[in-house]
């Protein structure tokens, strides 16, 4: 009986393992941080190489495309702090200087900010919100 119970043992903590080496690899492949500009500069090391969403506005004048062709450079700040990007592809019709962004991507060696395709989302411009009052019907 005993070797039977050692067998049910042995099979369950080779399945147990198994599953959790197959979680961890699935998990930290697919794991991505959602990050804003300032936090990432604050330590810019600790992100290289890691999939991140990070937030923040384009700076003024920034834009630059490479003649004839997708290859766009632009900087992005949150509260004082800068970060360079590159992306390759089209940007949406809201992707302008001082929009809001978020970019995903891997920040590289030299502290560039790698956009993956399709990486660049703009937020509508404020012009599209409700102005403050509107919508409250019913008031007098």
């Amino acid at each position: 009986m005993s070797h039977k119970a050692a067998k049910i043992g042995l099979t369950s903590l080779v399945l147990v393992l198994a599953f959790g080496a197959l979680l961890y690899t699935t998990l930290s492949e697919g794991t991505e941080y959602y990050k804003h500009v300032d936090e990432v500069m604050a330590d810019p090391n600790v992100w290289q190489g890691k999939n991140l969403q990070v937030h923040g506005f384009v700076v003024a004048k920034s834009i630059g495309r490479k003649r004839d062709s997708l290859d766009y450079q632009f900087d992005v700040h949150a509260n004082g702090k800068v970060l360079r990007a590159h992306y390759t592809g089209i940007v949406p019709d809201t992707f302008k200087d001082e929009s809001e962004v978020v970019l995903k991507g891997t920040l590289t060696k030299d502290g560039t900010f790698q956009v993956v395709k399709d990486g660049v989302m703009a937020k509508c411009p404020s012009k599209y919100e409700a102005k403050p009052g509107a919508g409250s019907a019913g008031t007098e």
